[in-house]
């Protein structure tokens, strides 16, 4: 098992930040529809992954992958999060009859609560975007890679694409101008992620993109060895 890396934006999640999150991605048509693209990238993963039997949602956060997940009706569901109000929040926002079908599991992603190859894969969305140190994202993928047998199915944020580059030149713009703010969300470039990815033991078997040359979000299936 891993160290526990304790990340800035972690404490955050409290009962009230936990309930803001669940209603975050209903909230407008806009996100409604990035919701649905969520879905449907997600659902292809899991198919180019060997639609796995036991899957590891970390972080779970509110559950929002639930229903989705308990689609396959023979599929185990482990729900993770470091936070316990996530998951307080998650079993009561989500269907009664998706509930029943999740064993919930409050750990870190860098120090998971979970034997060796434990589950057949590990269903990582919308938290690399979150880390920014290369060290730290290299911890919890070999983390990842204890705990899965076969896959990992990541989310994060990559250059090559118009919102990368508003959003680099965004920042140039607020250096210019003295603004230091604190960040809590990062581009990664492709090529460096991947060889993050290879160096904790993982190979690339597809990626799929939000919407091509366009936004950022990337969705990798990852392969042991």
């Amino acid at each position: 098992m891993g160290e526990p890396i304790e990340l800035e934006f972690s404490a955050k999640y409290d009962d009230t930040h936990a309930q803001a999150y669940l209603r975050k991605h209903q909230d407008g048509f806009w996100r409604r529809l990035s919701h649905r693209r969520d879905l449907q990238l997600a659902r292809r993963a899991l198919a180019l992954a060997g639609e796995p039997g036991l899957v590891l949602d970390l972080p779970c956060g509110a559950g929002r992958f639930w229903p989705m997940l308990a689609e396959k009706s023979s599929r185990v569901i482990i729900a993770a999060d470091n936070s316990a109000h996530m998951l307080e929040v998650a079993c009561v926002a989500q269907p009664p009859e998706v509930v029943a079908r999740v064993r919930t599991l409050q750990t870190s992603a860098f120090a998971i609560d979970l034997p060796d190859n434990a589950v057949d894969s590990i269903f990582c969305m919308r938290l690399l975007h979150h880390i920014g140190n290369a060290e730290h994202r290299v911890a919890l993928l070999r983390e990842c890679a204890r705990v899965t047998r076969d896959s990992l199915i990541v989310s994060l944020w990559v250059d090559g694409n118009f919102k990368a580059w508003k959003r680099r030149h965004l920042e140039r713009k607020r250096g210019q101008r003295g603004e230091d703010g604190y960040r809590n969300r990062f581009v990664v470039p492709a090529a460096r992620i991947e060889a993050e990815f290879a160096q904790a033991g993982f190979r690339v078997q597809r990626h799929l993109n939000f919407l091509p040359l366009y936004a950022m979000w990337r969705v990798y299936v990852l392969r042991k060895g």
